[in-house]
């Protein structure tokens, strides 16, 4: 499968090797890459039997994860699991906060990486794992960016500029809320009032989108969080919820609105709403619904 393809038309992602790994007794997969003409490439791994290629730059600088040799009852390979850079060649283990795995998910184009990493080997008594929070990788340094307040925290993008958005445990570890890092601080952009909330995407503007929930039924609808103010982006007609994709430098925002369980409505939201459902651009009688 494919994770992510880079401006060059150059694929990263995942396949399996025709054997079964020992330690899982499932197929083993390890990171490749696609190029323009289709050939494939193993990537390898760090000793161990499986990898997986998360994400590449248009330098083709690649980031993922793989296994290495040392026995880790934390990880799902069976083995140490660890953040890697794959460069012409050569996969680097980026190392970890601490703990013993490590996974990285995403790079820009100026080599920045951003992943997360258990801190140490004790498992928290509500997350039943070790605390786990997003890092940032660049100039060989690996920094903790931190959480709030909770013991478990993840990245979900990355900009050009190196800003990080994701979520995060609050104290407690019983919810999450979105968070925006900025050089060396890290913001709680809050909820709608419920408990929980992510932020998703971050274009180049410092411009983020997400969801977060109401109080009450944890109804969630889509959010643009920009100079401060969370906006609500509200929901398809008729939809209680929504969540978000993505937004483009005009500010362009495209999601999912749904029942809350199912999706039931691509839109778009630009100019200050309301969302369009994408819907009204299908021909009539097509059996296509997006």
């Amino acid at each position: 499968s494919v994770s992510f393809v880079n401006a060059t038309g150059v694929s990263a992602g995942i396949s399996t090797n025709g054997s079964i790994d020992p330690l899982t007794g499932w197929p083993a997969a390890v990171a490749v890459l696609w190029n323009e003409d289709g050939q494939i490439a193993n990537l390898g791994t760090l000793g161990g039997n499986e990898s997986a290629a998360l994400a590449i730059n248009d330098n083709g600088q690649v980031v993922g994860m793989a296994s290495n040799a040392i026995p880790d009852s934390l990880s799902g390979y069976g083995t140490q699991q660890r953040a890697f850079l794959w460069h012409r060649g050569v996969m680097r283990d980026l190392g970890t906060l601490g703990g013993p795995d490590a996974g990285a998910s995403m790079i820009n184009n100026r080599g920045q990486i951003v992943g997360a990493s258990y801190t140490d080997s004790i498992p928290n008594p509500v997350t039943g794992i070790p605390t786990f929070v997003p890092f940032l990788w660049q100039d060989d340094t690996m920094i903790n960016l931190g959480g709030l307040g909770g013991a478990f925290g993840l990245p979900l993008a990355l900009n050009s500029k190196g800003q990080v958005v994701g979520f995060s445990d609050i104290a407690g570890d019983l919810s999450s809320h979105p968070f925006f890092w900025n050089r060396g601080s890290m913001m709680d952009l809050g909820t709608f009032g419920g408990d929980n909330g992510e932020a998703d995407f971050i274009n180049d503007s410092g411009e983020i989108v997400g969801s977060a929930d109401f109080p009450g039924d944890q109804i969630h609808h889509a959010f643009l969080w920009k100079d401060g103010l969370m906006t609500d982006l509200g929901t398809v007609a008729g939809d209680p919820c929504s969540r978000v994709t993505a937004i483009n430098r005009k500010g362009q925002i495209i999601g999912g609105s749904s029942d809350c369980q199912t999706y039931l409505h691509a839109y778009l939201w630009e100019n200050g709403g309301p969302m369009i459902d994408l819907n009204a651009f299908v021909p009539p009688g097509s059996d296509l619904t997006l």
